[in-house]
């Protein structure tokens, strides 16, 4: 497996230092989400502050940018970075398209697929002055008369889906080069639930399962206390647990009643990153590379055969910047060792 990371930074001149570190201790890619920051700037930064190691967005969303955009930003990044760039896209959710973005929502897979063939299309040949035209259900480009003056990398910069539910996941194995999953993936709910489903998705486009990069993201935090460690990771949990929509993914980890006391807590008035104290030391255990170093190297380990890659990130939520920092470094000397 390839081991690569998220780095965190409370500025973006500590999120550089981190990213740089991270590449010294041997993580292949460094990925950013887009949240807090606008994915786009933050791996502009590690683009210049790095040499080695590939730079995703994982994820930036899909939909809040139109697609010649999207496109652009994905041009200058892969010139900034001198090739090693990797556009990580994903759907976000209805609520945070709708009320924070004001974007229509309406049949994501498919929007997402011809975003995905629109961005392609024109990273392709925007250099050319050809027309580009591309008429989809949900996304179209007529573009005349247009051409990008300035040099482009590669003319093909490779595209990862990020997904949790079967019909993203299928369009994902049938249409990009690499999956990436929610941040809370077990090796179990990995083998049984969602390989099947790329499977599926990589047979019905003839693709073969070598040419796909399976990214399983685990949330990491080493601690010599396991219990600290657990506790550093527990808010991150509580906070995927608050959303009911993930309840089957819960119920498939034995874990229904736990995160149904999580969704109590948080109707009755708790912050989403407030709900550590709900959350016990086992759920964590289940859904995090949480514990010990050697326990979670132990942890690491049972992905190998079912992911490709690996993205590491310490906790964020619930807890100071300081904790998250002191999980960063351990992380960083876990990469180390394991490269």
């Amino acid at each position: 497996m390839r081991i690569t990371y998220g780095p965190w930074g409370e500025t973006l001149d500590e999120l550089a230092a981190a990213g740089k570190a991270a590449e010294e201790a041997g993580a292949e890619v460094l990925w950013v989400p887009e949240l807090h920051r606008s994915a786009m700037i933050p791996a502009a930064v590690l683009a210049a502050a790095t040499s080695t190691a590939g730079i995703g967005t994982a994820i930036a969303l899909a939909f809040t940018r139109s697609p010649v955009i999207t496109a652009l930003e994905a041009l200058d990044l892969d010139e900034v970075s001198g090739g090693r760039f990797i556009l990580g896209l994903g759907s976000g959710v209805r609520r945070m398209n709708e009320d924070w973005h004001g974007v229509h929502w309406d049949k994501p897979v498919a929007r997402l697929r011809e975003t995905v063939a629109c961005v392609r299309q024109f990273v392709a040949t925007c250099g050319s002055g050809e027309p580009i035209e591309l008429t989809g259900q949900q996304q179209s480009l007529r573009i005349r008369g247009y051409q990008r003056p300035f040099p482009i990398v590669r003319d093909r910069i490779p595209v990862y889906v990020a997904a949790v539910g079967p019909a993203m996941t299928r369009m994902a194995a049938r249409v990009a080069e690499g999956w990436i999953s929610h941040e809370l993936c077990s090796p179990a709910y990995l083998g049984e639930r969602l390989l099947p489903w790329i499977e599926e998705g990589l047979s019905g486009a003839g693709r073969k399962r070598s040419d796909f990069d399976v990214v399983v993201s685990a949330c990491c935090s080493i601690d010599d206390d396991p219990r600290a460690a657990y506790r550093r990771a527990a808010g991150l949990v509580g906070f995927y647990a608050s959303v009911r929509t993930y309840a089957g993914f819960f119920d498939f980890h034995g874990l229904a009643a736990e995160q149904g006391a999580v969704v109590e807590a948080f109707a009755a008035g708790a912050a989403a990153d407030d709900l550590a104290d709900v959350i016990p030391d086992h759920m964590v255990d289940r859904l995090t590379l949480s514990g010990t170093a050697a326990q979670v190297r132990e942890r690491l380990a049972a992905y190998e055969g079912l992911a490709d890659t690996v993205k590491l990130t310490p906790p964020t939520h619930g807890i100071s910047a300081e904790e998250t920092r002191r999980a960063q470094e351990r992380i960083i000397e876990l990469i180390g060792d394991l490269t």
